[in-house]
């Protein structure tokens, strides 16, 4: 395996890190100033569940991703935890 990296000064070539990162960087890093190194794992994982768990999602319709799954299973006539 072989690790490439983007060009400098060409961010386009991965815009979706580029876009979670300034995501990251405004919602969560320029909000909070963190006291302790746990202190900023407390704080990044509740954002990073919320980011992942609780945001409605384009791809999925404008669902939540557990809204989604219950859509699914309901559908399918069996329940996945």
């Amino acid at each position: 395996m072989t690790l490439r990296l983007i060009e400098p000064g060409k961010p386009n070539q991965n815009t979706y890190i580029e876009s979670f990162n300034g995501r990251f960087r405004d919602e969560c890093l320029n909000k909070h100033w963190f006291l302790t190194l746990a202190h900023a794992q407390v704080i990044i994982e509740a954002w990073r569940r919320e980011y992942n768990e609780n945001r409605p999602k384009k791809a999925l319709g404008g669902l939540t991703p557990a809204a989604y799954a219950q859509q699914l299973a309901s559908k399918a006539g069996t329940v996945v935890p």
